[in-house]
């Protein structure tokens, strides 16, 4: 079940994908556009619950994409910019932005400020239990039951788990899990996802089996033994 909807308007098709990644491992549904008149074209056809739009972009900013959804709309709206200058972020925020993001960022922030300024707007996330096997994780309250018994994951634990069982009966690979739950700065190997793997078998039981190892390639997590 997806979350929410949110548009990504960002003219840098790597960092653009970045963030879309991000979001679609939290659950969400995601749009894309790589300016803003690409932004209002998407509007015209979709109904995002949220917009993240960088501010400087060709053809038409994010001051601009704002001013013309304001004249409508009271669309939750977070600024994403390499721009640090105080100005910016009042200017911004003056011209009803909800938030704003200064680049570099961590995903946990992203997610963490997306869910924020949507519960802000009383949009209702379309949060879900995944459920595999006897296991079942609470992605809202970051809780797992194994059996009707809680267990205690460490963040990175739980963060993996919960890319597994979203990925449930697909292959996930050591390089995506790597970016999806360490970050792309993260210096450490491949064998840190082995490790990790390791003590979450450990700490599931016997349902730690549903982790299957896809040789060379990276895990899965199956439905049941």
């Amino acid at each position: 079940m997806v979350k929410a909807v949110v548009l990504v308007v960002e003219d840098e098709q790597p960092m653009r994908e970045l963030i879309s990644s991000f979001l679609r491992d939290d659950g969400y549904q995601v749009l894309e556009a790589g300016d803003g008149a690409a932004a209002l074209q998407v509007l015209a056809q979709h109904s995002p619950d949220l917009i993240i739009a960088d501010i400087m972009m060709p053809f038409m900013d994010g001051f601009e994409l704002i001013k013309e959804v304001r004249k409508s709309s009271e669309l939750p709206f977070i600024f994403l910019s390499a721009r640090g200058e105080e100005w910016d972020k009042v200017k911004g925020l003056r011209l009803g932005a909800d938030d704003y993001i200064a680049k570099p960022f961590h995903s946990g922030e992203l997610i963490a400020r997306v869910e924020t300024v949507l519960r802000r707007a009383g949009k209702q996330l379309k949060l879900n239990i995944l459920k595999a096997g006897k296991i079942e994780l609470d992605p809202e309250y970051r809780e797992i039951m194994n059996n009707g018994v809680p267990v205690t994951l460490t963040k990175k634990e739980f963060d993996l788990l919960s890319l597994l069982m979203q990925e449930k009966g697909r292959t996930v690979l050591r390089e995506r899990i790597m970016f999806a739950v360490w970050g792309p700065d993260y210096p450490g190997s491949d064998r840190t996802v082995d490790t990790h793997v390791k003590t979450l078998r450990m700490k599931l039981g016997s349902q730690g089996e549903l982790i299957k190892t896809v040789r060379g390639t990276g895990y899965r997590l199956e439905d049941s033994q």
